[in-house]
């Protein structure tokens, strides 16, 4: 098989892969918590720290609008906190909250603690040392996309 068709091949069975994974965790949680965009959002100002509303929808790949929604929304429940932007008063940043914080923590800890149970019960010593040691391809990938 030449390379280009491994690589589709590879390609496709991980979009199904991860998008199977993605499913499952977005099915976990309850109606009425917050949405994956809106958790995004919140993760990335948690390691990023403030940031302009165009810079957050340039870095989440949606349009401006769309984040304008998404931060309305999240600014309404206490979850951020809208400032004139120190280098520029004509501008705003978005800065988290505590609250905003803790839903961040919150929904880490329920994901990767049902993640953990999962490869716990389900995987080998030597599987997990697998799955473990593709993480850093994975997030080499994530980059490139």
């Amino acid at each position: 098989m030449a390379d280009d068709e491994v690589a589709a091949r590879v390609a496709a069975e991980l979009k199904v892969a991860v998008g199977r994974i993605a499913r499952r965790l977005r099915q976990a949680h309850a109606v009425g918590e917050s949405t994956l965009s809106e958790v995004s959002v919140l993760a990335r100002l948690d390691r990023e720290g403030p940031a302009a509303p165009g810079v957050l929808a340039d870095n989440e790949r949606v349009r401006p609008q769309a984040m304008a929604t998404t931060l309305a929304g999240l600014e309404q429940r206490g979850l951020v906190t809208r400032a004139p932007d120190p280098a520029d008063g004509r501008r705003v940043v978005m800065t988290l909250t505590d609250a905003g914080r803790a839903v961040v923590l919150d929904r880490r800890s329920a994901s990767v603690q049902r993640l953990a149970r999962a490869i716990e019960a389900g995987f080998t010593a030597a599987e997990r040392d697998r799955l473990a040691a593709a993480l850093p391809l994975l997030d080499r990938l994530a980059d490139r996309l």
